[in-house]
């Protein structure tokens, strides 16, 4: 089948957030503002940086180097920020309240808890073959607090596992 020609835009995502269990625990993320960003995909896979060597002020190679590793970040309203028992995606990311039996996705690389996120962009309602989707595996989520009208989180993770385009 032939690439999608219909744009698509802010409300056509949505966003998953899911742990390291057998059966992964997931969180349907309520409220975002649809302003997901991914940065720093590369070409190559393992997303290590391009090292340009010169002599006197011209090139004379191109090389990758080191790793670099992309983020991610997204805002949501915020309608509650912590509960022991229902869910919010501040007590996900933390590892909190209801999600305190989370298991992290990279349990055998040390103690950081990461999770998988995975953003589905509706493709079939607008007529194409599937849903288009990125998962992010391994990614250490942090989170910033802004109040005002509304009250808003923003999340942003460093992603240290595989981006997958779909």
């Amino acid at each position: 089948m032939p690439a999608s020609v219909v744009p698509k835009h802010f409300t056509d995502g949505s966003v998953t957030f899911k742990d390291g269990t057998g059966t992964p625990v997931t969180l349907s993320v309520p409220f975002t503002m649809g302003d997901c960003t991914i940065s720093g995909l590369a070409q190559d896979a393992l997303g290590r940086a391009t090292n340009a060597y010169e002599t006197r002020g011209v090139l004379v190679g191109l090389r990758r180097g080191a790793r670099e590793y992309p983020t991610f970040s997204m805002s949501l309203m915020v309608p509650d920020l912590s509960d022991g028992s229902n869910v919010t995606p501040l007590d996900f990311i933390r590892k909190k309240g209801a999600y305190t039996a989370n298991a992290s996705t990279t349990t055998a690389l040390g103690d950081v808890y990461t999770i998988d996120i995975v953003l589905t962009i509706e493709g079939t309602d607008l007529g194409d073959a599937s849903d288009h989707t990125f998962t992010l595996e391994d990614v250490d989520c942090r989170a910033d607090f802004s109040e005002g009208e509304p009250n808003t989180l923003t999340i942003n993770g460093t992603i240290y596992g595989t981006i997958t385009p779909a």
